[in-house]
Parts: C-alpha cells; structure tokens; sequence
C-alpha cells in the first residue's frame, strides 16, 4: 500500500504543474457532474463497507463502525439538503464520520488481543 501511495503522490507532484492551467476546463467538464461524484463516493462506500466488514468478521465484532460508514456516505449523498450554501460544511461533516469509521475499525483491530 505504501508504494501504490508514494507512487500516486510522485504521479501527483509530475502532473500537478501541467494540470493546473486547464483545471477550470476539467471543472466543467464531466467532473464536476452529481452523477460523477455519487459514482464515486458509492464506490468508496462499497470499498469502505468491504474494509470494515474484513475488521468485524476478523477481529473484533463490534458494528458500530459500519453505521459510522453508513450515517457518513448518507450524509455526503444528500450534501445539498439544506442548501448550496451550507454544501461544504455537510460534506466536510459526511467525510468526519466516514473517516472516523475507518480510524475507530483500526483501533478496534489493533486492540483485538485473541488475533495477535
């Protein structure tokens, strides 16, 4: 995983400065469209629901991570509920519980004393 990492972030420091002067064009392109991002964040909540499920099958059976998962991937999907104008704070909100989904799977996995 460290690799793939380093790797995408070398990729990332190459492309970054022939990137940005057409990022304006790619922002209006397909990108920046509802269909593209809900594919996206339906296809990190699949990889995620798979990761968590690995933790609770294999190390610690506690469930409350997935509806960390669950409650955050609905709340990024209905981003716009209480308007445009309040979008980023409901998916900085929605991306919290996800991300700590992730961190308190971690640290259930890591605290699992039968699986070490």
């Amino acid at each position: 995983m460290g690799v793939w990492v380093s790797a995408a972030c070398a990729v990332h420091c190459l492309a970054l400065p022939l990137l940005l002067p057409i990022l304006p064009i790619l922002a209006s392109s397909f990108v920046a469209q509802d269909w593209f991002e809900r594919s996206i964040l339906s296809v990190s909540i699949v990889i995620g629901f798979a990761a968590l499920l690995v933790g609770f099958k294999q190390y610690h059976r506690q469930i409350y991570p997935i509806y960390s998962l669950v409650l955050g991937g609905l709340i990024y999907w209905h981003k716009d509920i209480f308007g445009e104008a309040y979008e980023p704070f409901t998916i900085a909100i929605g991306a919290g519980f996800i991300i700590a989904a992730h961190l308190i799977n971690l640290r259930l996995c890591k605290q699992c004393k039968s699986c070490h």
